[in-house]
């Protein structure tokens, strides 16, 4: 496609175009960052319908770690649309799903027996996790932190942190309880100050997970203390509750790992993963123990759509280009990279 190219002003007269029809028809609380209209993308260049061309920072919001429509993939889900593109997997099942499941489950860690549920969106993936553990240890209460992001459903939403906008005056879910993460750069307290955070807030007997981003990204790209995910993973095995990461941003290959949690040796019960798993396509999951799973009622958990078998074509093919180019390697390179230009400011 090229570098970056400005050929008109922006937005440029297209753009401006069908802004009217966007003013007009869609909702308003759905704004756009970008002034342009994209017309197509390669990599992490984007051309807008006038022909500009920009480096694209957001990915999609962070969907696109293999950057746009790379042609394994575009080739892999022409092929699969054409012999069928959707049935309910709950249905009528098809093969893409549990190849998937099972590359997945492969990748995760833990030396335990796996199982994999996929769904749609990541909000979908932490609030299917939540379902599980509540349904395998029959308590309800839920521990999230300080600056967390899970999603913009009603029980996600409540266990995100920022108010606006992302509550407004929704209302909120029963049962959530949110204590400070342990930062010693942002407050005053350090990973060893978790379990007493946890006791002064709820019964430990009552809470069916502790919830976190390995990595926050709306809470400030929030790299966890020494020591903090290693205590959490101590306390919640001491009073039997289930550890769940949610690796909706910070998973598939960002941290140089496949998941971030591998970078501090940490295995937790359940991993909710969604964004950059099908490329685009929308598709989410939850990986972890398969006992935790085998605990719930056939047809407790599910989604019409989820696991689409195009997005798991696409979701196949996006972890043989991550391995096929060395895409971890090239994370941490490129990491070390960026951080030393930084630490010369």
């Amino acid at each position: 496609m090229g570098n970056i190219l400005i050929k008109t002003e922006v937005p440029g007269p297209k753009s401006r175009e069908i802004m009217k029809k966007k003013e007009a028809f869609v909702a308003s609380p759905l704004e756009s960052l970008a002034p342009f209209f994209i017309a197509r993308g390669e990599g992490a260049v984007v051309e807008d319908v006038d022909g500009n061309r920009f480096l694209d920072f957001t990915g999609g919001w962070g969907c696109l770690v293999v950057g746009y429509s790379p042609k394994p993939i575009v080739e892999a889900v022409k092929k699969q649309v054409e012999n069928y593109i959707h049935t309910d997997f709950t249905s009528i099942p098809y093969e893409p799903w549990p190849e998937l499941a099972k590359m997945i489950a492969e990748r995760a860690p833990g030396n335990f027996e796996k199982a994999v549920a996929f769904f749609n969106s990541g909000a979908e993936a932490v609030e299917n996790a939540v379902k599980v553990a509540r349904g395998y240890t029959k308590r309800r209460a839920v521990v999230v932190f300080d600056g967390a992001f899970h999603g913009r459903t009603l029980l996600t939403m409540t266990m995100t942190h920022r108010p606006m906008p992302y509550k407004y005056i929704f209302g909120s879910a029963p049962d959530v309880y949110r204590i400070p993460r342990p930062n010693v750069h942002r407050n005053k307290y350090t990973p060893k100050d978790f379990e007493r955070l946890l006791l002064d807030t709820v019964a430990p007997d009552d809470v069916a997970a502790v919830v976190i981003e390995p990595i926050q990204g709306e809470g400030g790209f929030n790299v966890p203390q020494p020591g903090l995910l290693e205590e959490i993973r101590r306390v919640t095995e001491k009073y039997g509750i289930l550890f769940v990461a949610d690796e909706v941003q910070s998973g598939y290959g960002r941290t140089g790992k496949f998941f971030a949690v591998e970078n501090w040796g940490v295995v937790p019960d359940l991993i909710s993963l969604g964004k950059s798993i099908a490329a685009g396509f929308p598709l989410s999951a939850v990986v972890g123990n398969r006992k935790f799973f085998d605990a719930l009622p056939k047809g407790s958990i599910g989604s019409t759509f989820g696991g689409n078998p195009v997005a798991c074509v696409a979701g196949i093919e996006v972890i043989k280009m991550i391995e096929r180019e060395k895409l971890l390697d090239r994370a941490v390179r490129l990491g070390k990279i960026i951080r030393e230009r930084f630490e010369e400011f």
